[in-house]
């Protein structure tokens, strides 16, 4: 068994939007989503999907996506992105009953595979879009939504963990923040997020290993949408 990631699959079934209109590497792209999904991932591997699954506003705009996703190989986990605008923390539990067997909501809680906890929350990074207060008050909020999935699974009883994050760990220019910083106190070791979209923000990413932990970017288009293989 298997474990892969990939974001930013930003699915419009049920929402028009056409992605290619930002960069051709999307023309089509569910299609090539599908394609390659299909020939890398088998039945009892596991899918992390690191954010922006759907432009759909409502969940009922989104089902459409969400189907999609629930119809291709392996068990598909789901990390909250910025454009996951169906989803907010309170109903987290609820998309949990409802999708039970299909998909897994990663919020506030943990996934397991084998002997790791699979922790992570939205995260969220400067990017000049909002007042430093506004950016201060997201980010401390998605620290404190990281905790409790670290909490939660340590106090289950694991002591190994993979940390999934939507936005990078790290403003552009920072080597250091407070999500990279929880990461090393609760020994992570990976740390796997998307969100970077564009040759220029692949090279602003934060990439490579730092003081022991592996940083990762998966964002569907700097993968060519390919599911990443993680372990």
């Amino acid at each position: 068994m298997a474990l892969y990631a990939i974001g930013d699959l930003h699915l419009s079934f049920g929402a028009y939007k056409p992605m290619d209109i930002f960069d051709p590497v999307w023309k089509d792209h569910p299609s090539k989503i599908e394609k390659y999904w299909r020939k890398k991932v088998r039945p009892k591997d596991t899918v992390v999907v690191t954010g922006d699954h759907s432009w759909g506003n409502r969940l009922i705009d989104c089902a459409p996506d969400l189907d999609f996703i629930a119809s291709l190989p392996g068990r598909k986990i789901l990390l909250r992105g910025n454009h996951d605008k169906f989803w907010d923390a309170k109903k987290t539990p609820r998309l949990n009953e409802q999708f039970a067997g299909r998909l897994f909501f990663l919020q506030n809680n943990f996934a397991s595979y084998e002997d790791y906890a699979l922790v992570g929350t939205k995260g969220y990074c400067y990017e000049g879009k909002d007042t430093i207060e506004h950016f201060e008050k997201i980010r401390d909020r998605e620290l404190g939504r990281l905790r409790t999935s670290f909490e939660a699974a340590s106090s289950a009883g694991y002591r190994r963990f993979l940390m999934f994050l939507h936005y990078p760990p790290t403003s552009i220019g920072e080597e250091e923040s407070g999500f990279t910083r929880m990461a090393e106190e609760y020994g992570a070791e990976q740390v796997i997020y998307s969100h970077c979209h564009g040759e220029e923000r692949y090279r602003d990413s934060f990439l490579g290993t730092v003081n022991g932990i592996e940083y990762r970017l998966v964002s569907a288009d700097y993968l060519r949408f390919r599911p990443e293989r993680i372990l």
